[in-house]
């Protein structure tokens, strides 16, 4: 066979998926084994989702609603912007994909941070577009060489906040002397998977933000279903942004990209607050419970404004997964990021919290690593 791949395809890495559970545990010969890697909700989803879906699953013969109209409403009203300013996604990825699509043409450049979301840049990649990568400092986007990185090929800034991996939030002053500094004609996104864990004190102003004012560079929100509300199943997300913006959005969106189940999951995932607040509720229990225990095994722990925290086990973490993947937890090894000596770990149930905390203890006895 001969195909003709362009070399910006070519040079792509494919995104590494992690293999089934079931899978590893035929593997490793284990079973039970719970997964703290992926950083979903572990008590989603809420019973109205599932009633929901189990009502509507006679209606799989019907096309979804092309417009989104009643998830798009009811977003709109929950966050207090216009339907116009809101944009749905097969996950908040396809949002990143139509921003690339919509003003991405070959040669443009994307700015973005590393350690980050690995999509920005294979998305811009496939694109033509050129990656401009900036580091983190101190575990933070560095606002200041993100700005000096600017020129005037760029079209584009992502900037996940709270980050992954980190769990970091940008200060929203900072944010607000950044955006003041940047041009007219870059689009800054603001990758807000993780904001219903993050502190009020550190919320942006949604409507403040993507309202667009004159001599102010555009912003775009992104945020999903796939966290807080639990449904990285149904692959729901959406972007809010300035109405001129979406519409440049809607003209590379293909119909029915969100399917007849996704519309009616979420629909009933933002009828249930009750549900959403205990999930919260619970996440920053685990969170401050797990980052307390882990300091006695010799471990550091960082802060974090997200449902995941990294932990530096001051030895190879590549090896530590391995070791607690045979005692049946899965955690995800921090190597590929560039940090060889963390892991980054879900909050799990209370029951999964205290399973981690033992094969942690074990395996660092084991390796010698305190």
């Amino acid at each position: 066979m001969k195909l003709n791949i362009p070399d910006n395809i070519a040079a792509i890495t494919p995104y590494p998926p992690g293999k089934p559970i079931d899978e590893l545990e035929r593997e490793y010969g284990i079973t039970g084994s719970i997964k703290l890697a992926s950083n979903e909700n572990p008590w989603g989803p809420s019973s109205r989702v599932v009633t929901a879906l189990h009502e509507e699953l006679m209606s799989l013969n019907r096309y979804p609603d092309g417009s989104c109209y009643y998830l798009t409403e009811a977003i709109a009203e929950k966050i207090g912007v216009d339907p116009a300013e809101i944009v749905l996604g097969n996950g908040s990825n396809e949002v990143i994909e139509f921003l690339v699509k919509a003003f991405i043409r070959e040669g443009d450049e994307v700015i973005t941070s590393h350690p980050s979301f690995l999509m920005y840049q294979k998305i811009v990649q496939v694109r033509g577009g050129v990656n401009r990568v900036v580091p983190l400092s101190d575990m933070k986007h560095d606002l200041e060489g993100v700005h000096d990185t600017i020129s005037e090929k760029t079209r584009l800034v992502f900037l996940d906040n709270p980050n992954n991996p980190t769990g970091t939030v940008i200060n929203p002053v900072d944010l607000h002397g950044f955006l003041c500094k940047v041009p007219e004609s870059v689009i800054v996104v603001l990758d807000e998977a993780y904001v219903d864990y993050v502190d009020k004190a550190f919320r942006v102003d949604t409507k403040n933000l993507v309202r667009h004012r004159r001599g102010s560079c555009p912003v775009v929100l992104l945020r999903t279903f796939s966290k807080a509300y639990g449904l990285p199943g149904l692959r729901v997300g959406f972007g809010i942004m300035a109405a001129e913006v979406a519409a440049c959005l809607h003209r590379v969106r293909q119909p029915f990209n969100i399917n007849r189940m996704a519309q009616v999951g979420a629909l009933a995932a933002l009828d249930d607050e009750a549900f959403y607040q205990q999930t919260l509720d619970n996440t920053r229990k685990g969170l401050h419970f797990l980052s307390g225990e882990v300091g006695g095994f010799g471990c550091i722990s960082y802060p974090s404004q997200t449902n995941f925290f990294l932990i530096d086990i001051r030895g190879d973490a590549d090896t530590l997964y391995r070791e607690m993947l045979c005692r049946g937890v899965i955690v995800r090894s921090m190597s590929s990021y560039g940090f060889p000596h963390f892991i980054r770990v879900t909050v799990g149930t209370e029951e999964e919290n205290i399973r981690f905390l033992a094969a942690l203890k074990d395996c660092m006895d084991t390796l010698g690593y305190v």
